[in-house]
């Protein structure tokens, strides 16, 4: 039976710990000029509705370097573009591929894509949920600190797709988890109450440092995603007491990282000091998408032939 990845939550936590343990053997793989081509053969399409530039390469590369081949499909280029609908559209490339990543608007999007597919289906990105991300994250915060289960992580800023994959991996692995973000700006509360109910250890928070204060990590993501643009200059007014400035990072553990999905906006959700600064691990982070992209896809799709 095949096994998509949409959101966190989906993944047991052997499934998960398992995701990022084989993302360390790859890393130390690549590292040493080791190659292992578990994916010969194979093919990933990649279809884009929203602009792309680490989950496009990572994904790319990834295949590439385990021996497979991935085909980039900007949504306007074929014809879901032009109003073929999600299901015919995995119907079709489920002959062709062996498996879809999808990044898109609508995260019911990427569900019909799953549901029609019979092949493997990863979420790219939605505007609900940005698993594969999280998941970089997470294997960037084991680096520093391999007890991820007795990590305080701290998340401020808008509560979104980042905001929301950051509660379901709480959910799985139990780590606490301090969110601060503006009044009505809330993550998907569905998200938020499920895992709650489901005993993750979540608080929400109005004040930035509240969030960060004793943290291992602190996070954060621009204050307008893709699609909001046009809201920007609100959600600067809202959002500019919620910047990851030096005086955040402060009240965090001495020996605290700072993560960052990128791409950033220096001087806005988080200050030059920070970003550019020691605590920072932004580019760590960046590189580990290649890594736990190459994990997640010899997951899904298997492999012919052992390392």
């Amino acid at each position: 039976m095949k096994r998509d990845l949409l959101e966190l939550d989906e993944l047991s936590r052997p499934e998960l710990l398992g995701l990022l343990r084989r993302t360390a053997e790859l890393k130390a793989m690549r590292r040493h000029g080791g190659h292992c081509f578990t994916l010969r053969g194979r093919t990933l399409a990649m279809v884009f509705e929203k602009a792309s530039t680490r989950t496009r390469v990572s994904f790319d590369v990834a295949m590439n370097q385990l021996g497979g081949h991935a085909i980039m499909m900007a949504a306007r280029d074929i014809q879901i573009g032009r109003g073929e609908p999600i299901a015919d559209t995995a119907r079709v490339l489920s002959r062709y591929v062996d498996g879809i990543m999808l990044r898109t608007y609508q995260h019911a999007n990427v569900v019909e894509l799953a549901r029609c597919a019979t092949v493997p289906v990863v979420n790219g990105l939605t505007d609900l949920a940005h698993p594969c991300q999280v998941l970089a994250d997470l294997f960037t915060c084991q680096e520093h600190f391999p007890d991820l289960g007795a990590l305080k992580i701290a998340y401020v800023g808008d509560g979104n797709n980042m905001a929301n994959s950051w509660i379901n991996a709480a959910r799985v692995l139990g780590f606490e988890l301090s969110l601060a973000c503006p009044e009505g700006y809330d993550p998907h509360g569905p998200t938020f109450e499920a895992a709650r109910e489901a005993g993750a250890r979540l608080t929400m928070h109005r004040v930035a440092k509240d969030a960060a204060r004793g943290a291992h990590v602190v996070n954060t993501d621009v204050w307008a995603s893709m699609g909001q643009e046009e809201e920007q200059a609100v959600r600067a007014g809202v959002f500019a007491p919620f910047q990851v400035s030096a005086e955040v990072m402060a009240v965090a553990r001495p020996e605290a990282i700072f993560l960052h999905c990128l791409p950033a906006h220096r001087g806005e959700e988080v200050s030059s000091e920070v970003i550019d600064g020691p605590q920072s691990r932004v580019f760590d982070q960046a590189e580990n998408r290649l890594h736990v992209q190459k994990a997640i896809l010899e997951w899904l799709l298997g492999g012919r032939e052992l390392c």
